[in-house]
């Protein structure tokens, strides 16, 4: 069974299109907002890095490890 040329071209003109389309989404108008788990995870940062700073400056006015 043969298609038409018509109807081979209206086929791959649909294809066509929506491979073209595929990519273009609307971008989001809502505001990313910082979720939760980022939060807690740039506090938990920020003491180990705090906890670092403070262990340094202990161990220089006390002389060293021992």
């Amino acid at each position: 069974m043969t298609t038409s040329k018509r109807l081979a071209e209206k086929k791959t003109a649909k294809f066509e299109k929506n491979i073209t389309r595929r990519g273009l989404i609307p971008q989001s108008s809502k505001k990313e907002e910082w979720e939760p788990a980022h939060i807690v995870l740039v506090l938990f940062a920020v003491l180990v890095v705090l906890s670092f700073v403070y262990q340094v400056v202990r161990m220089a006015i006390n002389g060293g490890m021992y």
